[in-house]
């Protein structure tokens, strides 16, 4: 059935009292939406913050009245409306519609993310399962594809990687299917051991060929490879220990950084690595270099 949908331009002090006015008036679903594409980066623990404009969409019943409905919300927040829109929009099948917006992504000569629903374009690729909008990372933010890029590139036969912050698996999972003997993921969040473990068996990947660890548990071992697409702030902190994690002569991959970042992002790492010039894409870029051997 078709629907009556509000859009207001609201700011982030008045999104809790217009999201209460709106369930209050009898709305079925309220969604709030980046009004100019504005990134929220590394925000506090604790806090769901919102864009300086936000949009906030809420959907009604068709035959709600709309001149009624705008009284009444008037009426509740004790003020004129911000700017809006009303407009009637046709039902659909949304999960078709959404399956229909992702098709197969090529990374590189080689490495194809394919989702569930999609044939693999070139069967004889190296295609990896995955199904875009899942949590954790799927290939479709520039920041994993500069790291899977990165991995098509390089020669990962036999050797071992650690994905620092694993996430959905995917960089991971991606190096084993090119040909890495064995990776090691770590992250903070026991669901993303999940999604990286359930992925990794969707695409035959063996158990004892990826384990996973919540951080306090990482062995201390060092990897030929290390990958870490997470966020500049962590990255900058926790430099000691990534190199560390690091053998002498190995490979280093970083993203998650904004390209106002880079800079403080390599000085970190500067001693400890030969770093190749910065690469970027829509804003945000990847740094990586071979560690040093010790003297």
């Amino acid at each position: 059935m078709p629907w009556l949908q509000i859009r207001l331009a609201i700011t982030p002090e008045q999104a809790e009292t217009y999201e209460d006015a709106l369930l209050e008036v009898g709305a079925v679903s309220v969604t709030f939406m980046d009004a100019e594409d504005q990134p929220i980066f590394e925000p506090d623990l604790g806090t769901t913050p919102l864009w300086s404009r936000t949009h906030l969409l809420a959907l009604f019943e068709a035959d709600t009245d709309e001149a009624s409905l705008l009284s009444h919300l008037q009426w509740l927040t004790a003020g004129a409306l911000p700017d809006h829109q009303v407009e009637r929009i046709e039902d659909q099948d949304w999960e078709r519609s959404w399956m229909d917006a992702f098709h197969p992504m090529r990374f590189g000569r080689r490495l194809w993310i394919v989702p569930s629903w999609h044939a693999a374009p070139e069967p004889q690729a190296v295609n990896l399962l995955l199904d875009p909008g899942l949590a954790f990372g799927t290939g479709t933010h520039p920041t994993t594809a500069l790291c899977l890029e990165w991995l098509d590139a390089q020669d990962l036969k036999d050797r071992t990687l650690l994905d620092f912050g694993c996430g959905s698996g995917i960089l991971a999972i991606a190096a084993l299917l090119l040909g890495a003997r064995r990776a090691v993921g770590t992250d903070i969040d026991p669901q993303a051991l999940q999604a990286s473990r359930d992925n990794a068996g969707r695409n035959g990947i063996e158990p004892e060929r990826f384990p996973l660890y919540l951080p306090a548990d990482l062995p201390a071992e060092h990897a030929e490879v290390v990958v870490a697409n997470i966020l500049a702030g962590p990255l900058v902190a926790l430099a000691p220990q990534i190199t560390g994690l690091v053998r002498p002569g190995g490979l280093l991959a970083l993203s998650g950084i904004l390209a106002e970042q880079a800079e403080e992002v390599r000085a970190a790492y500067s001693d400890a690595f030969d770093l190749d010039p910065t690469a970027d894409k829509d804003g945000w870029v990847r740094i990586s270099g071979r560690r040093r051997q010790a003297r």
